[in-house]
């Protein structure tokens, strides 16, 4: 089997900077635009109470995430603590599970990014999977050409979308506070009329906002790039968290008093929720403004997972668990040329299913399993290599397995029988 000791590493080319606009473009795209949607169809008005509970189980991993990423400073993020702390087989389901989660991300964020274009250009809704196909494409040449344009590149898209966010709630806000309706679509706060009661439909919205927030797994899975990642890796992961979670809940709000939970349900069909709500806001440019942040997010959404998935396809292949071409880089030693090109083609193929909601629901389950690894290995962590207390570990572990079964039986069945699946080929690959 080969030894991930021996292949050649990646330079280190990442400051705290450059550290946090990852994490920014990783988090503000599919979950502020598309997410949000979907979980206050879900929810209600309490897609806000969501967002917060996300929030918190995604600190927990995120300081979980920091702690062994400044431990062990290497691509691969939880495959490679899973193989560290815990043994081959959980490292091989860490990397299975993100591979499975993150790929369908990305497929939701370039389907998102394929909504919210043609919903401004009036392009029909069965364009939207031929253009998420082409934004694939045209994303994994940026990452292609090296680490450091697709840094550049990232430093653009992450500028243009928050200036469109904060356009859409300041504006928003502003406009709302003063509509004498605007009160009614936060009463009552949890909706009666769920599917399964306020309860269970708050959890279910929990599950899936949380994957909005694991963008900071692209900071760890980076880690091999980062300069001094003791220092920056934790400054990263917490400055990206805070920024990203007052954000959303900003947008939460607004999204709502515009047009309501439900409307913001049924926006999401076309995949363009925030469209909708600045359309009724009927701000001066807005739609132009959020169609351009929406469709700069998603393609930031997309760039940032294919480099971290690709780093973590780099990390497995150095290992055995996939095969060693995928451990090939380029001439300068700033991309895994194979892994680029084998994670460009896995969401391709997910992008054709075309429904944002099967995608994202699909993530959501798979990644909350791959977190809660994650903060099992964190509980491995010797006292003298912890940054913070076992507790926070232990709260990220419970709130992983709490949230991830509140999804649909189907999908998590489905992720079950991945896992398997996964298992099985890790068998065979050993031997």
């Amino acid at each position: 089997m080969a030894s991930s000791n021996d292949a050649p590493r990646l330079l280190r080319a990442i400051g705290v900077p450059g550290a946090v606009l990852l994490g920014l473009g990783s988090m503000v795209g599919t979950g502020v635009f598309v997410s949000i949607g979907i979980a206050a169809g879900i929810a209600g008005p309490a897609v806000m109470l969501a967002i917060a509970i996300a929030a918190c189980v995604a600190a927990c991993n995120a300081f979980s995430s920091a702690q062994l990423a400044a431990n062990h400073p290497v691509s691969g993020g939880t495959y490679e603590y899973g193989y560290e702390y815990l043994g081959a087989r959980f490292g091989f389901t860490a990397g299975w599970m993100y591979l499975a989660a993150k790929s369908a991300s990305a497929a939701t964020a370039a389907l998102g990014f394929a909504g919210y274009l043609l919903g401004a250009l009036g392009g029909p809704a069965s364009w939207i999977v031929p253009v998420a196909l082409g934004a694939v494409m045209v994303l994994t040449g940026v990452v292609l050409s090296g680490i450091r344009r697709s840094n550049w590149t990232n430093m653009a898209i992450v500028s243009v979308t928050l200036a469109a966010l904060a356009y859409f709630v300041i504006g928003g806000l502003t406009t709302t506070v003063s509509a004498d309706g605007a009160a009614q679509f936060f009463d009552p706060f949890f909706d009666p009329a769920a599917d399964n009661g306020p309860f269970a439909s708050l959890l279910h919205a929990s599950a899936l906002m949380f994957v909005a927030f694991t963008g900071y797994g692209r900071i760890a899975t980076l880690g091999e790039e980062v300069q001094h990642p003791k220092r920056t890796i934790p400054r990263a992961i917490v400055v990206t968290m805070i920024v990203v979670t007052v954000l959303y809940i900003a947008v939460a709000a607004t999204g709502v008093a515009a047009i309501g939970a439900d409307g913001l349900g049924a926006a999401t069909d076309a995949a363009s929720p925030l469209e909708a709500a600045i359309q009724a806001l009927a701000l001066p440019g807005g739609t132009t403004v959020i169609t351009i942040g929406a469709c700069t997010a998603m393609l930031g959404v997309l760039l940032n997972l294919l480099l971290g998935l690709s780093r973590v396809l780099l990390a497995m292949g150095r290992r055995g668990d996939m095969p060693e071409a995928t451990t090939r880089l380029n001439a300068s030693r700033t991309t895994p040329t194979v892994a680029v090109l084998t994670i460009g083609a896995l969401i391709f193929g997910l992008a054709l299913i075309g429904d944002v909601r099967t995608t994202w629901t699909f993530s959501a389950f798979t990644v909350l399993i791959y977190y809660a690894l994650t903060n099992l290995s964190a509980l491995q962590l010797a006292p003298e290599h912890r940054l913070y207390p076992r507790a926070v570990a232990w709260g990220g572990l419970v709130g992983c397995m709490g949230l991830a079964f509140w999804v649909e039986p189907a999908v998590w069945g489905t992720g079950l029988a991945l896992l398997a699946v996964g298992l099985l080929w890790h068998a065979v690959a050993q031997r």
